[in-house]
């Protein structure tokens, strides 16, 4: 997708951290933004902000795990600015800790934002963005923790592999339809998640800081990450993986993986698996 004026970028998530970044790095080449966060005074003055640049950003409030007001917000923004043709699936919360001390509770919260919110913006856009065809973008922000699990993780972990198998999916599927996908996998980053228990469904205190040893306040700068994205979507890249520190652990894991593979295949059923899962 060549990401240029005129063109119309959807970003969940977009109030802070990498949404944020990401919009800003896309309004700076002209695109018009359509930024939605389940926060209406962050939502509302982060587009203000991009609209104090010049910008043409307009805020919706959407919470991605309503799939009615999902739709409302979709069909408010194609009637506000004419289409979407980038779409960025970004919004995500954290609940940490051993997996003895998570509850059903806090994984119903995790996945239902984490995975649940990815599966309802692809049902919900991949209409506008067929119609699109090749100027149709889609990018799924899921993690290292999407490609490697780590410790108390577990339902972070999870989601995120979700969400990168379904964005391999979604890459076969709308190949022909010439919708590109790519899939955001980034490390430390310098975000909002460490206190995303602000906005915790029945959770009265709002005001909830990230712990004084936040290992995010050492990540990357979310400005930094939006223009490595915005470069990644135009070269055509399917994983988006901007922290080469982790190329390592998640090699050793690549490695064992392969090495859990006995024995050799004809190659006519080699050939055959390749062809139908479309192959990187």
């Amino acid at each position: 997708m060549e990401c240029k004026e005129g063109q119309v970028a959807y970003i969940t998530g977009g109030a802070s951290g990498i949404g944020f970044g990401m919009a800003t790095a896309f309004a700076k080449v002209g695109m018009k933004i359509a930024l939605a966060d389940i926060e209406e005074g962050a939502v509302t003055k982060a587009a203000q902000a991009l609209q104090a640049d010049g910008a043409d950003a307009r805020p919706f409030v959407v919470d991605v795990t309503d799939r009615k007001g999902l739709a409302e917000s979709r069909d408010a923004a194609i009637s506000a600015f004419g289409g979407i043709n980038l779409v960025c699936n970004n919004a995500g919360v954290n609940r940490a800790g051993h997996i003895s001390e998570i509850s059903y509770d806090d994984w119903d919260w995790v996945m239902g934002v984490n995975l649940d919110g990815v599966i309802n913006g692809a049902m919900t856009f991949v209409p506008e963005l067929t119609r699109q065809g090749s100027d149709g973008h889609m990018i799924n922000t899921a993690s290292v923790g999407g490609l490697v699990g780590m410790p108390s993780l577990a339902i972070y972990n999870t989601a995120k592999f979700g969400v990168v198998g379904l964005s391999e999916a979604l890459r076969a599927d709308l190949f022909d339809a010439g919708v590109g996908i790519s899939v955001l996998c980034p490390g430390l980053v310098r975000t909002n998640l460490n206190s995303s228990e602000r906005n915790r469904p029945g959770n009265e205190d709002k005001d909830i800081q990230a712990p004084e040893n936040d290992t995010l306040l050492q990540g990357m700068d979310p400005m930094v990450l939006g223009e490595y994205v915005l470069a990644e979507v135009r070269a055509g890249a399917f994983f988006i993986c901007p922290h080469p520190e982790f190329r390592g652990v998640i090699g050793d894991r690549n490695n064992a993986l392969e090495a859990a593979f006995k024995g050799d295949a004809p190659q006519e059923t080699i050939d055959m698996m390749r062809a139908m899962v479309n192959p990187f």
